[in-house]
């Protein structure tokens, strides 16, 4: 009997374990676009991956008396050669989790030569959805987009470069805006210029030409309007990674023009420390 009880408490588990833990195809159908990697995909100690050729969502449902409606889309870091699945991907969706917000990981496409790729995910995943909000719990007005480094590049490009929906397609789907009710960037890749720039995620997302068209149209700063979503920024000044003017040059932007905005700045932390509690002793013990 006791035997029984604990089988059905077991199954009643992993239940729940898979409903709270969702993978979908993101094109259930194949993908658009040209995308062929070198190698099959890898995956690297467990945590991160590479040679992404098949793009999918891992949705993290909050339990039912805790949902809020809404619902963060996250694009993991990785300066666009790999993607940090667990600090920067699966660790944020717990946590969402655990506060009522659906945590969507999105595993996009890498580029490998093909820098429309990942933006058309990223897309696609917005899309999906706002298609999906209903069947999901989730409030179609309350769909944030949210990165880290070069996932941050990803996320603040889904945030200035949207459409309201293509009316001309057959599928459903894309008949869906695009555009993130809000963004949060963590130590974000803004700009492609040579200046201030990350020139690892640049090179690795359009080659090592100096297209000043490609350039420029993935430099997120240029492209801030009154219609971009307001953004929370948060990162630190000893960034030895990607400078902190990314960010600095990003809210300015977003203030220009009449955009709700907050830059946070901590004096110590570095780069990639993800969801992570790392203590400043210069900020009184505070975790970010």
């Amino acid at each position: 009997m006791k035997r029984k009880i604990l089988l059905m408490l077991l199954t009643a588990l992993v239940m729940q374990f898979t409903v709270a833990q969702n993978v979908i195809k993101l094109w259930p159908n194949g993908a658009p676009g040209n995308n062929e990697c070198p190698q099959p995909e890898e995956t690297i100690e467990g945590k991160m991956v590479r040679f992404v050729s098949e793009s999918t969502l891992t949705i993290y449902l909050p339990d039912k008396e805790k949902i809020t409606g809404a619902a963060i889309v996250i694009c993991p870091g990785g300066g666009y050669w790999i993607e940090a699945m667990d600090h920067e991907g699966y660790a944020y969706a717990e946590y969402l989790q655990s506060k009522g917000i659906e945590g969507i990981v999105l595993k996009y496409r890498l580029p490998y030569g093909h820098h429309e790729i990942p933006l058309m995910d990223t897309q696609h995943a917005l899309r999906t959805v706002r298609y999906n909000a209903s069947a999901w719990g989730i409030n179609p007005g309350k769909i944030v987009i949210s990165g880290f480094s070069a996932g941050g590049h990803l996320a603040s490009t889904a945030a200035t470069h949207f459409d309201k929906g293509k009316s001309e397609s057959d599928n459903p789907i894309d008949k869906v805006s695009c555009r993130p009710y809000f963004a949060v960037l963590v130590y974000p890749v803004i700009t492609f210029n040579e200046v201030w720039g990350h020139m690892g995620s640049r090179e690795n997302l359009i080659g090592k030409n100096h297209d000043l068209k490609l350039i420029n149209y993935y430099s997120n700063e240029l492209h801030v309007t009154s219609e971009t979503p307001p953004t929370f920024m948060v990162l630190a000044d000893d960034d030895q990674t990607v400078p902190p003017r990314n960010s600095i040059e990003f809210y300015s932007a977003l203030k220009a023009n009449g955009v709700s905005a907050e830059l946070h700045i901590f004096r110590e932390g570095g780069h990639g420390f993800g969801m992570t509690k790392k203590v400043n002793r210069m900020t009184n013990g505070h975790s970010y």
